[in-house]
């Protein structure tokens, strides 16, 4: 709907035209979304999931609290009752120590299998406890199997009780076997293995009706499988003897074999073996390569000797410097050359005393140089001698290589043979060895297993616990209750509420009509709750249409007693109130009830008229009620159907609009029939009535299509006989202590909401319907 309308800067109409308010006015908090169509604001409050949750369930323990109660008071019953019909039994608990490694009295190794870590060990010990072999070791070593108390049943059986009243006394009596058997499968069941955590302890604890049998059963446990640990590593090791002295005997004679082979080979290729330590000739070849060695670094030092003096100067070489009587001479030819300079300043060459020191430095020099001759000859005499040595020992070296290479290629079998014989020999000291451990460690009595704390005789009952069990039953009690009654409450598809309404039919909700008692009382007061409720729906109605109200409209409903009466008077007395002629009448042909109400004659009416007997103004009756006349249905006829659909209806809709303001049809109920679809389609407007709690969803989508193909002008729904406490959401109204009636919307629990004239929307949307109001 959209209106040209001009608008002053604040975006209202101006020179005082009349525009509807959702044109420009924030949709306000409305929670029966009375005024829905609103432009959504940016002050709306945000859904908050999480209450509306925990206000749901509330809503459904509230609800349907009976019924959880009485599930939980029959869950506690059953419990209580259970608990004290079962027989009290006992718990004896001893203590072991289970050590992962033995306590080691001779320093041997063990032959049983070690496990992978320290959880796979004691989870193998937890299965062994529980184990039937061990439960067989108890029974045996008790004689379990010979006490009849053992194998009574301990539960309380309504069954076997009614068998036992009908089987015969005398029971036939069991064998031995068949009741060790039995005793096994009875201790098996009572025995809890409970490990102490973070330690290598393991609690042994045996339920019984008897707590002396409790115990002796769990002390019995403890020792049985210390003597079942023991008569494992015995038979590990007896296993390990028997196992080592048939491979110590079979290694044996292998080892003969070899070395008779080795021996025979060693005297056929004449090699002897000393100490297993290198040949003789493979000891020569090292000792002449490592001579080899000194003899190449001599022969290169006195070759480097010799080199250096024969291109060197005779009084330069090193060796020269190192001399005793070479350096004397030096110095000698140093004082000389001094002198000889010195007086070279005064006299000349020739002269007798410089020739003298000039023969005399001559002299030394021959010397030097004499000296210089003879050592370089003899470093070259070193050096072709330690060269012919190297060239000796290198043609001693090629021959010692041809004796080992020779000697290898004999030794290659014999080697084979002697690694043989090699082995052969450990592998038979080993097991040799090893057969000794086990001799030894066969007769120690080493265990890993022991008794920390023996069982104690139970000083009382550990079941069953009546506390205990009464707080589960509870618990279990209010759980079922809660599970089905969300259960009921899911396949419960009946309309309770404002939202589930909107949702199954798709129309917007017009008004809601509580539920009340004194219906009479409620309507003759003009405050009470239900008149405020019809004048809210009355108010909405005048803004269902674009042209207001409608000047004919349908009331109907998807069945029987949903309110439509009731509905229609209190309408027509609302418009008839507020000075509108209005003419209220009773369409329902098959089942009226307006005439009761309004205490009218029911001898003539809508019927009469139809079939054509008589005008309009001769069935109409006036009542107490100012501006408003009646027409009740008249006559029950055989044929609703086609008097609804005949033209009559149509002329009498169009005639009542020129006389009438409006004209109130209070139609049958849609249900299987053609009258509701028919009214429907001849008014300007149908509003479909639903009672809380009574129709379903299912019924209601059905009947308003039927309405929907008659193109009937559905404007809205209306929620009659609704519960405030039944849904979240709701409005309540009350006296208050000057006996004048206030009302309140929003939850269930309702929170601090600001007044209508603190909301500058809301407080003008009301001063524009007030100026409608007296306009009309």
């Amino acid at each position: 709907m959209s209106t040209n309308v001009a608008k002053d800067p604040h975006g209202r109409p101006e020179g005082g035209q009349l525009v509807l308010a959702s044109q420009y006015l924030p949709a306000p908090r409305d929670p029966y979304g009375l005024l829905a169509g609103y432009p959504a604001t940016d002050t709306e409050t945000p859904d908050h999931s999480y209450l509306d949750i925990i206000l749901e369930i509330w809503r459904i323990v509230y609800k349907r609290k009976w019924l959880i109660l009485s599930i939980a008071a029959a869950f506690l019953t059953i419990g209580t009752l259970r608990t004290l019909m079962k027989t009290p039994l006992y718990t004896a608990t001893a203590r072991l120590q289970i050590d992962r490694n033995v306590a080691k009295i001779v320093n041997t190794e063990g032959v049983l299998p070690i496990e992978s870590g320290d959880s796979d060990f004691m989870r193998t010990q937890y299965e062994l406890l529980k184990s039937r072999n061990m439960a067989e070791r108890v029974v045996s070593s008790l004689t379990l199997g010979d006490d009849p108390d053992l194998l009574k049943p301990r539960e309380f059986s309504l069954l076997g009780l009614i068998t036992g009243l009908f089987s015969s006394p005398n029971k036939p009596a069991i064998d031995g076997s068949a009741a060790s058997a039995a005793a096994v499968g009875v201790v098996m069941g009572n025995l809890a293995v409970q490990p102490v955590m973070g330690s290598s302890l393991v609690d042994l604890s045996y339920t019984d009706t008897s707590p002396a049998r409790a115990q002796r059963i769990a002390n019995a446990y403890g020792d049985a499988f210390m003597s079942a640990n023991l008569d494992k590593r015995f038979q590990a090791n007896a296993s390990a003897k028997t196992f080592l002295e048939d491979k110590i005997q079979q290694l044996k004679l292998r080892l003969e074999e070899s070395e008779k082979k080795l021996l025979v080979f060693a005297q056929d290729q004449q090699i002897v073996d000393v100490n297993d330590k290198a040949s003789i000739a493979e000891t020569n070849l090292a000792s002449a390569n490592a001579a080899l060695g000194n003899l190449i670094a001599e022969r290169t030092k006195n070759e480097q000797l010799w080199k250096q003096a024969e291109s060197g100067e005779s009084i330069d070489l090193p060796q020269l410097l190192n001399d005793k009587s070479i350096e004397g001479l030096r110095a000698k030819r140093k004082e000389l050359t001094i002198e000889y300079q010195q007086k070279l300043q005064i006299f000349k060459p020739d002269f007798p005393a410089m020739v003298q020191i000039k023969n005399q430095l001559d002299e030394i020099d021959r010397q030097l140089a004499s000296e210089a001759n003879t050592l370089r000859d003899s470093m070259k005499g070193a050096y072709e001698a330690s060269l012919a040595q190297e060239k000796e020992m290198r043609s001693r070296i090629e021959t010692l290589k041809a004796d080992v290479l020779d000697l290898q290629k004999r030794s290659i079998q014999y080697n084979i043979l002697k690694r043989e014989v090699d082995t052969n020999r450990e592998l038979y000291t080993s097991l040799l060895q090893r057969y000794k451990e086990v001799d030894v460690a066969s007769g120690v009595g080493s265990n890993n297993v022991f008794v920390v704390d023996r069982a104690g005789l139970p000083g009382g009952p550990s079941s069953p616990d009546l506390f205990r069990a009464i707080l589960m039953s509870l618990a279990l009690g209010l759980g079922a209750g809660l599970g089905i009654a969300y259960l009921i409450e899911r396949l419960d598809n009946k309309v309770r509420s404002v939202e589930q309404l909107e949702v199954a039919s798709g129309l917007p909700t017009l008004g809601v009509i509580p539920n009340v008692t004194h219906v009479e009382e409620q309507l003759a007061d003009v405050r009470s709750a239900l008149n405020e409720s019809f004048r809210s729906l009355c108010t909405s109605l005048q803004f269902a249409t674009d042209d207001g109200l409608p000047r004919t409209i349908t009331i109907t409903s998807a069945g029987p007693a949903e309110g439509k009466s009731l509905t229609s008077i209190a309408m027509a007395k609302h418009f008839a109130s507020l000075g509108r002629k209005v003419l209220l009448i009773d369409a329902d042909l098959r089942n009226p009830s307006l005439h009761q109400k309004l205490k009218g004659d029911n001898s003539a009416g809508l019927s009469n008229y139809l079939t054509g007997a008589c005008s309009p103004p001769e069935v109409m009756q006036k009542t107490e009620i100012e501006n408003l006349a009646f027409i009740a249905s008249g006559p029950l006829p055989p044929n609703a159907a086609d008097l609804l659909g005949g033209p009559r209806v149509l002329s009498l809709l169009s005639i009542g609009c020129e006389v009438f303001d409006l004209i109130v049809i209070d139609g049958p109920p849609v249900l299987g029939l053609a009258d509701a679809p028919l009214l429907a389609s001849a008014a300007s407007a149908t509003i479909f009535v639903v009672a809380a709690g009574t129709a379903r969803t299912a019924v209601i989508r059905g009947a308003l299509k039927r309405l929907q193909l008659a193109r009937a002008n559905l404007v809205g729904t209306i929620l009659t006989k609704y519960d405030a406490k039944s849904v979240t959401y709701g409005y309540g109204y009350g006296a208050s202590s000057d006996h004048q009636y206030q009302y309140h919307y929003g939850a269930a629990k309702p929170k601090s909401e600001p007044a209508i004239e603190q909301i500058p929307q809301l407080a003008d949307l009301r001063q524009r319907l007030v100026k409608m109001a007296d306009k009309t």
